[in-house]
């Protein structure tokens, strides 16, 4: 989330027409279409994030701005060229990193909280912990992961260390 993708499209010989199809998982599709002979370019139904990036001797590729999770699904490339048709299809799958926080309850019981992450995040205590994480999915496909610290020894140490682990990276805090 938040960074851009840039998806390029193989060629072979003289392209005449270049179309990308987008189908996200929200919202409708998306058309962009580009036609050498007149050098035109069309866009029907794509949000304003998603352009051609023009590279100096390259092929048209697509960058997608800013990506959120809208943006994930299919992304099917079709090139019409004079050597025949050619589709490379992607498939876009966003990752949010979750925001960390670890703060005390009213029994003063150590509680780690990895909100929104796509997918869920994985969480650990140092020391041990014999509790179990709690998920809460959200509607944009994101999930809050909750975990309460509660041990049967702490082995005299006063600080618990939550640890999170998640596709976009690793974290950890510690409380005292």
């Amino acid at each position: 989330v938040g960074d851009s993708s840039v998806l390029t499209c193989p060629t072979k010989g003289q392209i005449s027409v270049l179309t990308w199809t987008i189908n996200p998982k929200a919202g409708g599709p998306c058309t962009l279409a580009y036609r050498t002979d007149t050098n035109m370019t069309e866009r029907i139904n794509c949000s304003d994030n998603i352009k051609w990036k023009f590279r100096a001797g390259l092929a048209l590729a697509l960058e997608i701005q800013q990506v959120g999770i809208a943006q994930e699904g299919s992304y099917c490339c079709e090139v019409a060229s004079i050597d025949g048709i050619f589709r490379t299809t992607y498939h876009l799958t966003v990752l949010a990193p979750p925001r960390l926080s670890l703060y005390c309850d009213e029994q003063g019981s150590p509680v780690c909280e990895a909100a929104a992450g796509k997918p869920p995040a994985q969480l650990s205590w140092v020391p041990e912990s014999s509790s179990r994480a709690e998920e809460k999915s959200h509607d944009n496909g994101t999930v809050t992961v909750l975990s309460k610290f509660t041990a049967h020894s702490t082995n005299g140490t006063n600080v618990t260390t939550c640890m999170v682990s998640h596709p976009a990276g690793n974290w950890s805090q510690f409380i005292a």
